[in-house]
């Protein structure tokens, strides 16, 4: 699988692994999954290459890095292991407290990429930069990034750091192109990496939802995308997708993948609920879409106008309507 460099001692791998899930019972998979699934993807991601797997103090309020930590076992050496910092208290002595416990959590004595889970809106970075800063000189942290940061906001953590902020992670999918306005373009430029969360847009660019088969988790179902009204206007990307996708013998979901990886510099991380949607996953990082298809999914992609919330309330009184008194006769 190609790879990206982070600065960190093991290149990242373009597909990564994303743990939102682990312990985090708003998914719905049970505690089978957190037990044992959880472990099998883990491991059976490091066999496939993955080298990339990133987790947060807030997934599981602790339980994601605790579950991530025991999968990786003795091999945590052979992966970029990143995690986030939740900036409620972004001074630099909490800063640095919350590193110990992530790291002490992960069983690791370095964190390959710590990131600052999302911009603190009353408090600038100064003070989170200087905790970070400490860790790096005490060899706890190893690189820095951040989440969810806007590009000035970006450039200036790494002013404040006074070194490179190497990643942002963001949302990044056929359906969220907003960071190619200006955190893609400025990243390359300066030979920093975007990390692209949820680039399956939760699961809706999978083609396995419809207005009448919505997701009952309940991330998802708070999803506008999953809105019936979106489900029925995304199906002109879907029909894309899946013709690209079978060019290649690919599922829709692959196809997505793919286009996503195929922007430079820009880092995956799918979560996986089974080794079988890993190991789907992974083998998307060794595809390259032709500059044809990547145009095309562009153009199906720019298409897409998901309805905002106003309009999705409006289409939810319609439909009861239509349920307790039946469809409006047609005039003549």
């Amino acid at each position: 699988m190609r790879t990206l460099d982070l600065g960190t001692r093991v290149p990242a791998s373009v597909i990564g692994l994303g743990t939102w899930q682990f312990g985090s019972r708003e998914w719905g998979y049970g505690d089978d999954f957190a037990d044992r699934r959880a472990g099998d993807i883990v491991r059976r991601a490091l066999e496939l290459g993955v080298t990339f797997v990133d987790t947060a103090e807030l997934y599981g309020f602790g339980r994601s890095e605790r579950i991530l930590g025991e999968a990786l076992g003795e091999r945590r050496e052979d992966v970029v292991v990143a995690t986030k910092l939740f900036p409620v208290l972004p001074v630099a002595p909490v800063v640095e407290q919350r590193a110990v416990a992530s790291a002490d959590r992960l069983g690791v004595r370095r964190i390959d990429l710590y990131q600052v889970h999302q911009a603190n809106p009353v408090v600038r970075d100064g003070p989170t930069m200087r905790g970070m800063a400490a860790l790096r000189r005490t060899g706890l942290v190893d690189q820095v990034g951040v989440s969810n940061y806007s590009l000035e906001r970006w450039q200036a953590a790494e002013r404040a750091l006074g070194a490179p902020v190497v990643s942002n992670q963001v949302e990044y999918s056929l359906v969220r192109r907003a960071p190619e306005a200006d955190l893609l373009p400025w990243a390359r430029s300066r030979g920093r990496v975007v990390i692209a969360y949820s680039p399956l847009g939760q699961g809706v660019l999978s083609g396995r939802y419809t207005p009448d088969d919505r997701p009952r988790d309940t991330v998802r179902r708070a999803n506008p995308l999953f809105a019936p009204e979106n489900l029925e206007r995304i199906a002109p990307l879907l029909d894309t997708l899946r013709q690209v996708a079978d060019a290649h013998g690919l599922t829709p979901s692959q196809a997505a993948l793919a286009w996503v990886v195929a922007r430079p510099g820009v880092l995956a991380i799918p979560g996986a609920s089974s080794v079988e949607q890993l190991e789907k996953n992974v083998e998307a990082g060794t595809v390259r879409l032709a500059d044809d298809e990547v145009a095309a999914l562009d153009a199906a992609s720019d298409a897409f106008e998901p309805v905002g919330a106003p309009e999705r309330v409006r289409g939810a009184v319609r439909r009861r309507l239509r349920g307790a008194f039946g469809p409006r006769p047609r005039l003549r």
